[in-house]
């Protein structure tokens, strides 16, 4: 047990010489009520002199606050929010938290959300449509102010995300996005990319290329697949092989499956990071150099092409920039501005030395 006694200093006389005992356990869940008690004035006054509301005389606002200070008093977030209809949390939903792309998202969402006084609910899926759903619900039960979506590779039906905007939840996709207009998407400029990495496999001569995409039914893999084809056919001489990886394993498989010796490619294109990983393995594996046996170019946040040496040059697809860009979208969305926006993120070329 604590022992705090109040002088006529503290609160006045109406406690002069009184010894209050607290317990431990109570200390941090002091109420309003338990400091109206104490100072024996009514809860109403203790709340606004806390809010330092001008109808309070600053005598009993400094005995409200050093006693509240003394007894660790902190506000009931949840109620607060309640009342504002404003739990100032945001949802991050992600397929998962190991991906450095998502990471450095997140890194961007924080860090704006901390300036205007959010902080994040932080889920991920799976790339589990039904855990999706899950997450969603988890979101509208905490009553979240919105909600930063990368769908999985799976997910086909959009009407648990529809359920969150009519429940005034504003949604705002990101990286990974649906094909329906009606929602607000945050992409990176995929076709910009495609086209950049395409043109510089060109420029280096390459005739016999392999180029790995994602999952065939994602819109991003669809955009940089048709933008690096579509550029291509103009070159009869390239012979270009197409293939799709939904995860580092099988690029890796996927690779290692055409290293034969009469259709070895001179130059590996890798539509992401979890694609560059599995190539680079196979190329390790076989004891390839770069650039004199095989070339390779990606696309990539930028971590992962300064962890081989040679460095891989890669297109920049940046999730910092892409996270500060879905919050500043997110933000115009709470004030009212909720017309669907599909905006871009624009790409970056950096050299390295694997081509």
């Amino acid at each position: 047990m604590f022992r705090f006694q109040l002088s006529a200093i503290d609160c006045g006389n109406n406690c002069r010489g009184k010894i209050f005992y607290f317990a431990p356990q109570n200390m941090a869940n002091t109420t309003l009520k338990k400091i109206a008690q104490v100072l024996e004035i009514s809860i109403s006054t203790v709340s606004r002199a806390l809010k330092n509301h001008p109808d309070i005389s600053i005598s009993t606002k400094q005995k409200v606050m050093e006693l509240a200070q003394t007894l660790e008093y902190e506000p009931n977030a949840m109620a607060v929010n309640l009342r504002s209809k404003n739990t100032k949390v945001f949802g991050v939903m992600i397929s998962s938290i190991t991906n450095n792309f998502y990471n450095s998202f997140i890194s961007a969402v924080e860090e704006e959300a901390k300036k205007s006084g959010y902080s994040l609910m932080i889920l991920q899926s799976g790339d589990n449509p039904e855990v999706e759903v899950e997450n969603l619900k988890l979101y509208r039960q905490n009553r979240v102010s919105g909600v930063f979506a990368c769908i999985s590779q799976e997910t086909t039906n959009l009407i648990p995300f529809k359920k969150m905007k009519e429940a005034g939840i504003p949604v705002v996709f990101f990286d990974k996005v649906p094909e329906d207009d009606s929602f607000n998407k945050i992409c990176l400029a995929d076709k910009d990319a495609a086209v950049l990495a395409a043109e510089t496999l060109i420029e280096k001569g390459k005739k016999n290329i392999l180029a790995i995409f994602g999952n065939d039914q994602l819109s991003i893999t669809k955009r940089r697949l048709n933008a690096f084809s579509g550029y291509m056919q103009q070159f009869k001489k390239v012979n270009l092989i197409i293939e799709y990886a939904s995860n580092s394993l099988q690029a890796e498989e996927k690779t290692e499956h055409y290293f034969q010796p009469k259709q070895k490619p001179d130059a590996i294109f890798c539509m992401s990071d979890e694609i560059l990983t599995g190539v680079m393995k196979t190329i390790q594996k076989m004891k390839l150099q770069l650039p004199e046996d095989i070339g390779v170019i990606a696309l990539s946040d930028g971590l992962y092409p300064k962890l081989y040496y040679p460095e891989i040059t890669y297109i920049e697809t940046s999730g910092y920039k892409l996270g500060k860009l879905a919050f500043e979208r997110m933000m115009e969305c709470l004030i009212g501005n909720t017309e669907p926006k599909e905006l871009f993120i624009t790409s970056r070329f950096v050299t390295g030395g694997s081509l």
